[in-house]
């Protein structure tokens, strides 16, 4: 397939001098790094996920660790006393 593709100045050069330094046209050198970029793409799937736990200690009753900043309210409810001014 045949496309045009606009490059600004700086770009273009690095372009070319990339291509002749591989002994490869700007077309193919154009088609190869795309085709790296998405395969690249294509690969970062994230990792499964892995639950690290800590035998033996547990969260208190009725903490919801879903929700971190439930925790904080707490401790500072305990430390400085729910609603005292």
């Amino acid at each position: 397939m045949r496309t045009t593709i606009s490059l600004d100045d700086q770009l273009a050069k690095q372009v070319r001098r990339a291509a002749k330094d591989r002994g490869i046209s700007v077309s193919a050198f154009i088609a190869k790094t795309l085709d790296d970029a998405l395969k690249r793409h294509e690969r970062s799937e994230p990792p499964p996920f892995r639950l690290v736990t800590v035998r033996g200690v547990l969260a208190r009753p009725g903490v919801d660790l879903d929700r971190p900043r439930a925790l904080d309210a707490q401790d500072d409810e305990a430390r400085f006393g729910h609603g005292r001014r």
